[in-house]
């Protein structure tokens, strides 16, 4: 999801896509990790790519979402939205608990 995300503004190639991955989300990848995903997806019909010509330097490989590709991201964002809220609902009170623990102790360590 996160490799089809990355692409939602327009095309990448693939080292654009590791750098906007870690920079958006902190997500690292390595190059060994991400083309074979992009193949994948590309095999899937969910992207497409072409190869241009740099100004400098070697040809490079961009990818871009088909029409496919942006449904399925789409639904993918709406599944993992409904997780994460989910998620957050069942973890607010542990969180909660934390912060609690945390004024307590941050209270102690005032008073003399």
């Amino acid at each position: 999801m996160a490799a089809l995300a990355s692409l939602w503004n327009g095309r990448l190639y693939g080292l654009e896509i590791i750098r906007f991955l870690e920079n958006q989300s902190q997500l690292i990848l390595a190059e060994g990790t991400i083309y074979p995903i992009l193949n994948r997806l590309r095999a899937e019909g969910l992207l497409a790519s072409e190869w241009v010509e740099a100004e400098a330097g070697h040809p490079r490989k961009y990818y871009s979402l088909t029409d496919p590709g942006r449904q399925r991201l789409h639904e993918m964002a709406e599944a993992w939205a409904s997780f994460a809220g989910g998620l957050t609902r069942l973890l607010g009170p542990v969180l909660n608990h934390s912060r609690t623990i945390r004024s307590t102790e941050d209270k102690q360590e005032v008073q003399p």
